[in-house]
């Protein structure tokens, strides 16, 4: 039987604790990795969740950021926050190791910096946070253990994860200095788990709240599993739970899901 890892930003757990917990217990991902909190760890809801089944750990902020993993198996070292500098005090990223079904499995729950506005140091903070990032994944490579990284990245990588390229030239999730850090972290050996099991454009996993851009269709592709070649090789099946923005005050994004031998 595989292991499920989901990744979602749920703007706010606790606006979003109706949605949380309902698609919890639908779907039953054996780890689910959420992002954008929005809480410290004494405003998280850690006995309703836990009561589903799950061990839990977050990395916290008040009010902004935040990150959280959720797992039907114990965790073991947990890191929280990404390495590279000592004086980012940013709930941006939290990783542990997992017992799977058959061996141990790394995964990470990643918020990554939006960049806007374009120039200034938001987005010279997003390029170092992904150069960070790129560095601390060639060393989990050295291990060559399964390992997931999973999260919001606010990165269109391409002209077709967008309802309109036009309309984001500029963007620091379009931008071409974004683009080439995303390669960058790719060619690593790391592999988009949306381009091997599927690739078609014109699917997206957020969709703003304004300008009717969910009835319109009007997304983006942002959220994304990253995976070690050996992660990669044990990839069943990828889902995006699209029709989870229909629900009632959900998030602007929704579930990704991977399936895999582990």
């Amino acid at each position: 039987m595989p292991i499920t890892v989901a990744t979602w930003n749920v703007n706010s757990i606790k606006a979003r604790m109706h949605a949380v917990t309902g698609w919890l217990k639908d779907n039953q991902p054996d780890v689910a990795c959420l992002q954008e909190l929005k809480t410290t760890e004494d405003g998280f809801p850690f006995m309703e969740l836990e009561s589903l089944g799950y061990n839990i750990r977050i990395h916290g902020q008040k009010s902004y950021n935040g990150v959280a993993l959720l797992s039907k198996q114990p965790f073991e070292s947990v890191t929280r926050g990404l390495p590279g500098d000592d004086k980012d005090d940013q709930a941006r990223y939290m990783e542990a190791i997992i017992m799977g079904r058959n061996s141990p499995f790394r995964v990470a729950s990643i918020y990554l910096p939006n960049g806007n506005p374009v120039p200034g140091p938001k987005y010279d903070y997003k390029l170092a946070w992904m150069t960070r990032l790129k560095t601390h994944a060639e060393n989990l490579l050295k291990d060559e253990e399964p390992f997931i990284l999973a999260g919001d990245y606010n990165v269109i990588p391409r002209s077709g994860d967008v309802h309109d390229p036009k309309a984001w030239e500029g963007d620091a999730l379009y931008r071409p200095e974004t683009h080439a850090a995303f390669r960058a972290l790719l060619g690593i050996s790391l592999t988009e788990a949306f381009d091997q099991m599927d690739g078609r454009f014109g699917q997206y996993t957020f969709w703003d709240y304004k300008g009717g851009a969910w009835p319109q269709n009007r997304g983006l592709r942002i959220d994304h599993l990253l995976l070690s070649p050996q992660a990669a090789d044990r990839i069943r099946r990828f889902t995006i739970h699209r029709d989870v923005r229909e629900g009632v005050r959900p998030s602007d994004h929704v579930p990704v899901v991977g399936k895999f031998d582990l």
